[in-house]
């Protein structure tokens, strides 16, 4: 492959101070595994292309340090809402991050130590250029714990490895939710009765597999009326839908076949927002997606966090202009 070296450029000679355009790599999973009907990195993307700004794509294995500059091969991009044919790439270049005026990290979880290293190196050149999530925001506050933060608003919840006090909390509680503390998309999220036998052999399976504690949680039956998805920009909220598990399965996530459905916003729904918000945009957590169930806030998804699209459908509100307008307003308060 031949691979241009632009990365000796300065960061500043690069970026074009009229305000007009923005260079814009974008840190995600193969762009030609995109859903463009739900996917909201992908709606990110024509925004910012609609703006003028200019895309490079490129996924975190190919990020490196070398001393003290971090660079990536990337490949501009263009894309367009055209089911089979949504994007072109051009010839890939070796990019210093420095000369870019903002990277979106964007990949998927696992939260693993790939995803963790990815904070570590862009945290190196974060906030000269901006990175979205902030990164050490982002492996600060992995979903099902920086949730823990608010135990008032939650439903019961405990994460452990013990297997006596994972016994103790089914004892207490009965009925629980059974999940992987640094999964997604509903991947590995179990609802056990307490007449269920299987807790042993799933826990045999799970701690055979990771060393990864879980997270327990009491069922909530609301679940069966939705698990709502509010989305939060720089701590505000800005959006909301319903996501309802189909028969048979506790399980509400969009990956996980849940329907979705819209909603309107309750008075607990902004008393928890109210709540969490100010730390949120404190921590640099830009875009951020809340899960509530019945009265209790679940997770905060702030690490690759999805629902543009469903906004948009049920509202008729693209949130993806106002993250671009925070995005773009940042960058002209560091001029």
């Amino acid at each position: 492959m031949d691979v241009r070296d632009r990365s000796s450029a300065s960061g500043g000679a690069s970026r074009d101070d009229s305000g007009q355009s923005l260079r814009i790599a974008v840190q995600m999973d193969p762009i030609e595994s995109v859903d463009i009907e739900g996917d909201s990195t992908f709606v990110l993307m024509l925004e910012a292309e609609r703006r003028g700004h200019r895309l490079y794509h490129y996924q975190v294995r190919d990020l490196w340090l070398d001393s003290g500059r971090l660079r990536v091969v990337a490949r501009p991009v263009s894309v367009r809402r055209s089911k089979g044919d949504h994007f072109t790439l051009g010839p890939a270049e070796i990019v210093d991050l420095e000369t870019m005026d903002v990277v979106l990290m964007r990949q998927d979880p696992p939260f693993d130590m790939q995803y963790i290293t990815a904070t570590h190196l862009l945290e190196r050149i974060h906030p000269r250029t901006l990175v979205v999530n902030d990164p050490a925001g982002v492996r600060n506050a992995p979903e099902k714990l920086l949730v823990m933060d608010f135990p008032d608003l939650m439903p019961p919840t405990m994460i452990t490895s013990s297997r006596e006090a994972i016994a103790r909390f089914r004892e207490e509680h009965g009925d629980i939710i059974v999940k992987p503390l640094f999964g997604n998309g509903g991947t590995g999220v179990f609802r056990l009765r307490p007449d269920d036998e299987n807790l042993g052999s799933l826990l045999d399976w799970h701690f055979s597999l990771s060393r990864d504690p879980l997270m327990i949680q009491r069922y909530e039956p609301a679940v069966r009326r939705g698990d709502k998805r509010i989305i939060l920009i720089d701590g505000e909220p800005m959006g909301i839908f319903n996501r309802i598990p189909v028969a048979g399965d506790a399980r509400s996530n969009m990956h996980a076949g849940g329907r979705v459905a819209a909603c309107e916003m309750t008075e607990r729904d902004r008393e928890i927002c109210a709540r969490i918000g100010p730390t949120l945009a404190r921590r640099g957590l830009l875009f951020a997606g809340i899960d509530v169930i019945g009265e209790y806030l679940t997770e905060i998804n702030v690490t690759s966090p999805t629902g543009l699209q469903q906004v948009a459908r049920f509202a008729g509100v693209h949130l993806e202009a106002t993250i671009w307008d925070r995005i773009e307003a940042k960058i002209a308060a560091m001029r």
